[in-house]
């Protein structure tokens, strides 16, 4: 099973991006997938999820609004929209499938499958 995180780069506050998160070995229509970032110093955020149909999303408090989360089944991919970004969404963003419940809590992907990560830098 692989999952591949892409999408990151520079931008200026204000931009928007769209992350992807592209997998493979997997049933991926099985398979809730979530959004975390970790910025320098501080602690993995749990940001976003989704339900492996697609029709149901979650959001975090500190996200809400800013963040859309979607996916491709037919494509393996799930997408991470950020509009009106901010510095302080910077860090490293990374994506997890899991088959645990609930797939709205951050640690039920702690023994899931991990990307790599991509790296988002918002300049002010």
């Amino acid at each position: 099973v692989q999952l591949q995180a892409s999408g990151g780069e520079l931008v200026q506050a204000g931009g928007s991006l769209r992350l992807s998160c592209a997998a493979s070995g997997l049933t991926f229509s099985s398979y809730p997938v979530g959004w975390f970032r970790q910025a320098p110093g501080k602690e993995r955020e749990f940001v976003a999820a989704i339900s492996g149909s697609g029709s149901t999303e979650y959001y975090s408090a500190s996200v809400k609004g800013r963040l859309t989360i979607s996916r491709d089944n037919a494509k393996n991919t799930v997408y991470l929209q950020i509009n009106s970004l901010k510095p302080d969404d910077t860090a490293v963003y990374y994506c997890a499938a899991t088959t645990g419940r609930p797939w709205t809590t951050g640690r039920t992907y702690h023994d899931g499958y991990w990307g790599q990560g991509t790296l988002v830098t918002v300049s002010s």
